[in-house]
This record gives structure tokens, sequence and C-alpha cells, in this order.
């Protein structure tokens, strides 16, 4: 018998051996969370299993901070923790609180270092009981790798949500944020953009701050379409608000490019509107001769200028006192502000676009080209068909809500799929183009976006320096025009690369304040009492359960003379 239970010990061991053994040669997790929380992208694991030195990221979002930023600190911590268990050794971090620092001169002077690095500060207002204290914070990450470093926004949502939806936000957006520095520090291969130029486009100057941006991740060019043989060699083409009419050769250019596996992003104004120095102007249609090339694709850009109740502002001149003129700021309903966003990862928790002039976009049937509207208007809008009269004296007009009825209206489109080439059955053998021209394409991507002004940033007037893209000079508020273009770029070249973490979403489920408020000491009694009630029940019930049964057990036992134990 004692063999038997040698013999069962062993192979029990044995088998625990080999499954042990086979645990440490398979790495495996499983995240049973609903909204898989803990799943990151594969993309991003690839980034950080393939580091060839330490990554090091110090967080500064710690410290005494209230329960809802409390949660996003645990979140950053947790994601940093999953990156620890793909990135190993490479990866290492650790949470500082700038506000600890006990010396008032040291403290300021940190803080001086992190806003030097573009770290800006948030004042964050709390209650302490029924006092209101204000805080200052610093919801950022520093990453570090190779002496190199990039400084990582952590608190980033659309700001019409409330504070624990953009907390939220933020904890989904966390795995994006952290990924994408580790990859702008570590990305050994750029890719090559092409910024067309030759029909008016915008001008470097005008885009110097996205530029700037996405040198970080790609090699950007200039390119005149119209000298170069063709626009090989680039892998995505940006044609920014082009002004004159487009030859046939620039356009099949373009086409080839298209057809043969490019992506391109075209935001292009339907409406010619001049300069608003004076009183007024007429806004009236562009003669660009692409209107068939992306009627191709499967869109139509309209002549005509949407107006929008939800807009930005204009400093207008509404009268004098004296001899001094009053300026405020006022609603300019041709600049709406896109607050209405597709479920899409390029825009997806994305705060307001700032747009000027935008005009309407309907989409055409194209065999095989899947549409995605990405932004919208509000629904409180208005078309008018050109020519569109526009005067500064419509600022700050009440403007009847009953006009504008038109809904939320699409003024950018993605399109996915094998686009056809706009010269099919047209280029003969005899053509010379014939040897390299492609009539259907494999999977490709194109952004068309009925404002050409969305990527220019403004110049300041004072010294003639560029201004962040998106930043309004008159409300002082920075809208999210450069993470639409480096989100919807970033898609368009890799759909498969970290943009997919941007996907993530975790439901938010609050509490109910009255209820709490009303029931929260039945509440705290059930907590503190039911678990110590359900232990002492299980006890007592499993004590007389096994003194009835050992108690019958020895009541029924034969009492046999000289049994051998």
């Amino acid at each position: 018998m004692k063999k038997k239970h040698w013999l069962q010990f062993f192979i029990g061991a044995v088998i625990l051996l080999v499954l042990n053994i086979a645990a440490a040669q398979v790495f495996f997790r499983i995240d049973l969370t609903e909204d898989n929380r803990y799943t990151i992208s594969d993309a991003t694991k690839q980034i950080l299993e393939n580091l060839d030195d330490q990554v090091f990221v110090t967080v500064y979002l710690t410290g005494d901070l209230p329960s809802s930023f409390k949660r996003l600190e645990n979140s950053i911590r947790e994601q940093l923790e999953e990156f620890e268990i793909y990135g190993g050794r490479n990866i290492r971090f650790v949470f500082s609180d700038p506000t600890a620092i006990a010396d008032k001169q040291a403290r300021n002077q940190f803080y001086k270092q992190l806003v030097d690095k573009g770290m800006q500060p948030t004042n964050l207002v709390d209650k302490e009981g029924e006092k209101q204290v204000e805080k200052i914070i610093f919801p950022w990450a520093l990453v570090t790798y190779k002496n190199k470093e990039a400084s990582v926004l952590l608190l980033k949502g659309n700001q019409i949500a409330g504070s624990e939806q953009i907390i939220n936000q933020s904890v989904e957006g966390a795995e994006f944020e952290l990924a994408s520095a580790i990859r702008q520090l570590t990305l050994k291969e750029k890719r090559r953009i092409g910024f067309l130029e030759g029909h008016g486009e915008l001008e470097e100057k005008q885009v110097a701050d996205l530029i700037n941006s996405l040198q970080e991740y790609y090699e950007v060019y200039w390119v005149n379409v119209n000298k170069a043989p063709s626009l090989e060699g680039l892998d995505a083409i940006v044609v920014a608000k082009p002004d004159t009419s487009f030859s046939e050769e620039a356009k099949y250019k373009i086409d080839q490019f298209i057809v043969k596996g490019g992506k391109a992003m075209f935001f292009i104004d339907a409406l010619r509107t001049d300069s608003l120095s004076g009183s007024n102007t007429v806004a009236f249609p562009y003669n660009l001769n692409l209107d068939d090339l992306l009627f191709r694709y499967g869109i139509r850009l309209n002549g005509n200028m949407i107006v929008d109740l939800n807009s930005a502002f204009l400093p207008i001149n509404v009268g004098r006192i004296g001899n001094q003129p009053q300026i405020k700021l006022m609603p300019w309903p041709y600049f709406p502000l896109l607050n209405t966003f597709a479920k899409h990862p390029i825009v997806r928790n994305m705060d307001a676009v700032y747009a000027r002039f935008v005009g309407t976009v309907d989409t055409v049937k194209a065999a095989g080209i899947a549409k995605t509207p990405l932004m919208y208007t509000s629904q409180y809008t208005r078309v008018l068909p050109a020519p569109v009269e526009i005067s500064l004296n419509q600022a700050g007009l009440d403007m009847n809500p009953a006009l504008f009825t038109r809904g939320n209206l699409p003024v950018a489109y993605l399109l996915e799929g094998s686009f056809r080439s706009l010269y099919a059955n047209r280029i003969t053998a005899t053509d010379p183009r014939s040897a390299t021209f492609k009539e259907t394409s494999a999977p490709s991507k194109i952004i068309i976006c009925s404002d050409g002004d969305l990527l220019a940033n403004e110049i300041n007037p004072q010294n003639g320096r560029f201004l962040p893209l998106g930043y309004d000079r008159y409300s002082k508020n920075t809208f999210a025009n450069k993470d639409f273009m480096v989100h919807a770029i970033d898609y368009l070249m890799d759909e498969n690369g970290i943009i997919a973490a941007r996907n993530k979403e975790i439901a938010l489920r609050p509490l109910d304040k009255l209820r709490i408020r009303e029931e929260r000491v039945q509440w705290q009694l059930i907590n503190l009492l039911l678990p110590v009630l359900i232990i002492t029940g299980f006890g007592l019930v499993r004590t007389y359960l096994r003194k009835r049964k050992y108690t019958t057990g020895l009541l029924q036992q034969p009492q046999l003379a000289g049994e051998k134990i």
C-alpha cells in the first residue's frame, strides 16, 4: 500500500515538474476583463520586444491627487507594467511628484525645466471638505532613449466631455501615447511623404508646424508635380489647398501614384475666398480640373459653403466710445468647429478641429471602394450655394436657428479599396506611357477633406513666426488639427500599426451620486457586516456537519475483539 502511495506521489511530482517547464517555455497571459483593458496591441508588443537598448519612462502624474486622477495614474502604472512584460529589462519606469519638492526655489526651478521641455502644468481645482483648493499637476511623462527625449501628454480627450469622460478617454489612449513616443525615439527607417507644389498650394511656412511634427516619424519632401517625371519613391502625397488648374499630365501622375498603391491626402477648397481685410468678399468656385479624378474615386466636392452655429470667433469692431474702437470677439459661422466624429481610430476621442470656409462633400458610386466619413459639422448648419457673399458685418448677428436645419454634414472622408484609374481605356498600345500604365490598384487608401486650411498654421503678424497648428490666437485655444493630421497619416501608412491602439474602449460606469448620498449608511453596513456574517455562518455550518459526521461514525463502528489496526 505504501509503495502505491509513493508511486502516485512520484508521478504527480513529475507531471507538476513537466507542466512548470512547459509553462516557463511558453509565455501567455489571459485578459479576463470585458473591455480587454489589459491587452495591448500586437504592434506595441513588436516595438517593445525589438528594443535594442533601455527605454526609461518618468511619469509626473502622481502624488496627492483626486480619485479620478488616481485612477488615471493607476492605469498608467498598469500600462507600463504590461510594457515591462514584453520589453523586459529594456523598459524601466518611475513615478515622480514635482510638487513634493520641499524647497520652494528648487521646486519652481524644476517646474521651469519641465515647461522648457514642453510639459505645461494643469491647474486642478479640487474640493477638500467645504473648501476649494487649487493644485498644480503635470499630467505628463518623459520617455528617454539613448540621450533622446520625448514628452507625452497623458491627459487628452474631447474638451466638451465631462471631467470623468476626459479621464476615461485618457485611460483609453494611454497605450497609444506611450507607444508612439517609444516608436518616435526608436524609429530606424522613415517612410517618405511628398507635399505637392506647382498649383498654388500652401507654402512651406504655412505648414511648418505640421512638417516639424511629421519629420519625427517620416522624411518630408516638396515635389513639383509638373517637373517631376513621376511620384515614384514616395509612400504618400499631400495636396494642400491648390488654387490653379492641374494639367492632364500632372493629374495622370497623381492617378498612377494612387493606382500603384500610393497613399494620398487631398485638402481642397471648392470655393475661392479672397482676403477679408475689407468689409466683404465674394466666394466663387475654383476650376482645379480635379473633379473627374475625385469622382472616379467616389467623391464629389460641391460648389457651396457651410455656415455653422458652432463656430470660432473673430475680433470685430462693434462701435466706438469716443475715439476708441470697441473690439469684441464675435461668433463667425464661416469658421466651423468640427466636434462630431466617426468611430474610427483616426478621430477617436479627439478634441474639436478648427476649419475655415468649408463646403459639403457627396459620395458617388465607385466599385470596390469603402467610404468612411471622419468628421462632421454640428447639427445646426446651413448651406449657401455659390457665389457666396461674405461680410464681416455678419459676425455676431443673431442667427435664426430655424434656418440652420441641415444637420451634421460630413466634410472629410476616408476611402479604402482598389482604385480604378481615371485613364482606363484611354491609354492605347502606341502611347509611350502604356509600358508603365496600371489600370487597377492593389488595396490603397485616400483621405479627402473639403477644407484646404485645415493643415495650415497661422503666422504671428508681429514677428513672422509660425504658430502651432490649430492654435487660435484670438481665443488662445489650440484645437486638434495636428492630432488629426498625424493620426490620419499614421493610418494611411500603416493601419495595423500602433494607431490600432486608439480603438481601445473602456466602458465608463459612473455611480449614482444621489443614491450614494441617500443610501450611504445602508451600503456601508452591508459591506462591513455581510462578509462577517457569511464567514461566521459558513464556519458554524461546517463545524456542525463535521461533528455530526464523526459522531455518527463512532456510534456505528462495530466493536470487534482482537481487530488488528
